[in-house]
C-alpha cells in the first residue's frame, strides 16, 4: 500500500503539540477572556513555561491537557446557559418589559462548586495544606467596606461569618500556636490535624480602595475560597460533634459579638447532645407521629435555640468556658494541653480602645475568660473577680485594687512565650519591650529566654551587666567566647565586685560588733590586699586556644589561611619598605 504524501509542517510535534497560547485556548473553548480566567481560577489551572516557545516570548502558554480538562467541565456549559439567560434579561429590559425582566431575574440560574472542591482536594488534609491563602483572602474581604458595583454586601457578610466560624473552632479546640502583630496586620498560626495553617488578618482600620485594583479576579478567587472554607468548617465542626451551620443568638449578632455568640453555640450544642444521649429512644408510635409532622420543623434546631436563650447572659462560666471533653474529638497533644492551661483561672476585661476581636479570639484559645466594654458583655468592669484589665491609654479615674492593668502586647508575648510574663514592663505609660516575631527562632530566642527566666525566678545579671560577668573569664577565654582584652576587663570587674561584696559583709559585722566606720576602712583594705586572685597568663591561654582550633582545620582550609597570612606579611613588608624610604628622603631634605 502506498503511503500518502504529508507536506512538511502539517503535523505538530513536541512543544507545538503540547502547549497552546491563551488566545488559541479562548478560541477553542468559545468563551470570553474573563470567563476563561474565571474557569482557570476555579479549576486551579495556571500558565506554563515551555522550554521552547513556538509562538514567541510575548504569549502566555497553557498545556493542551489543561484546556481539554476545562472543555469537558460541566460548569462550562452551565456558565454558557447563565450567559444566555443574561441576554434574555437585557432584552426584556431593552423592550421595557419590567414584569418579564423581574420574573427572569428572580428565576436566574445558579451553580455550585461542590464537585470542583472535591476534585481539587480528594482528601481533607490536602484542603488544610491550601488554607493559608484562603483564610487570608476571606479575612481581607471581611474587613473591606461594601462598594456598589464592585464589592457586594453579601460577600462581606459571608466572609465575616466564615472567618468567625473558623476562629471559633480554633479557640474551641485550643489549636492556636503563634501570634505576631506586624505592620501589614496580625499573623496567626494554628495546628489543625497535624498541619500548620498560617493566615493574615488586617488591622481594624478604615480601608481606602483605589481604582487600580482589579476586583473581578479577586472576586473569582474569593468565590472558590468561600466554598472551600465552608466545606472545611463543616468537616471540622462535625469532627467535634457540633452541628453546622451554627444557629447564633440574634441579640449578640446585633451588637457584632459573633465570636462570643459562637462560643455560646458550642455550649448550647454540647448540652443538647448530652441531653439527647440521656433521653431514651422513641417508641414506634412516637416515630410514626414524628414522621407525620413532616420535615417542616426541625426539633433539634428548636431545642438548640431554646437552650441557647436559656443560658444566662451574666454567668461567665457557662458562657465563656467551652465544654471540656466531647466524644469523637481528637486527642489532645502536649501543645494543646499547654495552651489550654495558659490563661486558666484568669479573668480579663477589655477596654473600648483595644482590638476586641483579636484579644477575644486569643484569650479564649488559651483557656481564659474575657469580657469587654460595650453591649452584649457577659460581665461588667466592676466585677471583683477580674484579674487583668487590658488598656491602651492612661486612666483618669482610680484603679481597682487587686487588678493588674497591662497593655495588649502582654497577651501576645505571653502566648508566644507559653508562660505568664511579669507585667512590670507592660504597664500603662511604660516603653514596651520589642515585639519580636515567633516565626524567626533566632530573633525570638532572646525574649523567650528572658521571659522563661523571669517566670521561674532565675537569677539574671543586674542592669548594665552581662551574663558573662557572673562566670569565670578564664573559662570564657578558653572557650572562645571573649578575647584577651575582654578577659582582662572582666577580671578587673570581677575583682571589684568581690571587693564590694567583702566590704558589705565586713560592714555588717562591724555594725553588729559596734566598731566605728573609720576604723573598719583600714581592715577592709588589708583584707582585699591579702586575698587577691592568682594572676593568669591570658596570652598563653589564647595561644593554646588558637593551636587547638588549628588542629581541627582541613588541609584545604589550612592552605587558604596560610596563603592569606603570607599575603598579609608581604603587604606589611612593602609598607615597611615605603615608610623607610620616606624616612630617608625626609632626613636628606632636612
Amino acid at each position: 500500500m502506498v503511503k500518502h504524501y504529508r507536506p512538511t509542517g502539517k503535523k505538530k510535534e513536541g512543544n507545538a503539540a503540547r502547549y497552546i497560547t491563551r488566545s488559541q485556548a479562548v478560541k477553542q473553548l468559545q468563551v470570553s477572556l474573563p470567563l476563561f480566567r474565571k474557569l482557570c481560577i476555579l479549576k486551579g489551572i495556571f500558565p506554563r513555561e515551555p522550554k521552547k516557545k513556538t509562538k514567541g516570548n510575548h504569549h502566555t502558554y497553557y498545556h493542551l491537557k489543561d484546556v481539554s480538562f476545562i472543555q469537558h467541565e460541566p460548569l462550562l456549559e452551565r456558565l454558557r446557559e447563565i450567559r444566555a439567560y443574561q441576554h434574555k434579561i437585557k432584552k426584556a429590559e431593552a423592550k421595557k418589559n419590567r414584569d418579564r425582566a423581574t420574573l427572569l431575574t428572580q428565576r436566574r440560574p445558579s451553580y455550585k462548586l461542590d464537585k470542583i472542591v472535591l476534585q481539587r482536594y480528594p482528601k481533607f488534609l490536602d484542603a488544610l495544606r491550601d488554607l493559608d491563602d484562603c483564610l487570608t483572602m476571606v479575612h481581607l474581604f471581611a474587613a473591606l467596606p461594601a462598594i456598589e458595583g464592585r464589592i457586594k454586601v453579601k460577600h462581606i457578610h459571608n466572609c465575616r461569618r466564615l472567618a468567625h466560624e473558623w476562629q471559633a473552632y480554633i479557640s474551641r479546640t485550643h489549636r492556636l500556636r503563634k501570634v505576631f502583630v506586624s505592620v501589614k496586620g496580625i499573623y496567626y498560626q494554628a495546628e489543625v490535624k497535624g498541619q500548620e495553617v498560617t493566615w493574615l488578618v488586617p488591622h481594624p482600620l478604615q480601608q481606602v480602595l483605589t481604582d487600580d485594583i482589579d476586583f473581578n479576579i479577586m472576586l473569582n478567587f474569593l468565590e472558590f475560597y468561600e466554598a472551600l472554607l465552608a466545606f472545611a468548617n463543616c468537616h471540622l465542626y462535625h469532627s467535634i460533634n457540633v452541628k453546622y451551620p451554627p444557629i447564633l443568638d440574634p441579640r449578640l449578632e446585633a451588637v457584632a459579638a459573633d465570636l462570643y455568640a459562637l462560643s455560646r453555640y458550642f455550649d448550647a450544642n454540647s448540652q443538647s447532645s448530652a441531653w439527647d444521649r440521656q433521653t431514651p429512644s422513641l417508641s414506634g408510635s412516637a416515630k410514626v407521629e414524628s414522621q407525620q409532622i413532616g420535615p417542616s420543623i426541625d426539633e433539634s434546631e428548636v431545642r438548640l435555640a431554646q437552650l441557647q436563650h436559656q443560658l444566662p447572659s451574666n454567668e461567665p462560666g457557662v458562657l465563656m468556658h467551652l465544654v471540656g471533653d466531647v466524644p469523637g474529638e481528637d486527642k489532645e497533644d502536649n501543645d494543646t494541653r499547654e495552651c489550654k492551661k495558659l490563661f486558666k483561672d484568669m479573668k480579663f476585661f477589655l477596654n473600648r480602645e483595644v482590638y476586641r476581636e483579636s484579644l477575644l479570639f486569643i484569650i479564649l484559645a488559651f483557656g481564659g475568660i474575657v469580657s469587654w466594654q460595650g453591649d452584649g458583655a457577659p460581665f461588667e468592669e466592676d466585677d471583683a473577680s477580674i484579674t487583668h484589665q487590658i488598656i491602651d491609654r492612661p486612666r483618669h479615674d482610680g484603679k481597682i485594687c487587686g487588678r493588674q492593668y497591662v497593655q495588649p502586647q502582654w497577651v501576645y508575648d505571653c502566648v508566644n512565650a507559653r508562660i505568664i510574663l511579669p507585667t512590670g514592663d507592660y504597664l500603662v505609660g511604660r516603653d514596651l519591650p520589642p515585639h519580636l516575631s515567633p516565626f524567626d527562632d533566632n530573633d525570638y530566642l532572646e525574649i523567650t529566654e528572658r521571659g522563661k527566666a523571669a517566670g521561674i525566678n532565675e537569677v539574671l545579671p543586674l542592669p548594665g551587666m552581662e551574663r558573662e560577668d557572673l562566670e569565670d573569664p578564664l573559662k570564657l577565654l578558653a572557650e572562645g567566647v571573649i578575647n584577651r582584652a575582654e578577659a582582662e576587663a572582666a577580671k578587673e570587674k570581677r575583682k571589684k565586685m568581690k571587693a564590694h561584696e567583702k566590704q558589705y559583709h565586713h560592714e555588717l559585722i562591724m555594725e553588729i560588733q559596734g566598731v566605728t566606720h573609720s576604723s573598719s576602712i583600714s581592715n577592709i583594705n588589708n583584707l582585699s590586699a591579702d586575698r587577691e586572685e592568682p594572676h593568669h597568663d591570658y596570652e598563653q591561654v589564647d595561644e593554646d586556644n588558637r593551636i587547638m582550633s588549628e588542629l581541627q582545620w582541613s588541609r584545604r582550609f589550612k592552605g587558604r589561611i596560610k596563603a592569606m597570612r603570607i599575603s598579609k606579611q608581604r603587604k606589611k613588608q612593602r609598607a615597611d619598605v615605603i615608610r623607610q624610604r620616606r624616612r630617608i628622603l625626609e632626613e636628606h631634605e632636612v
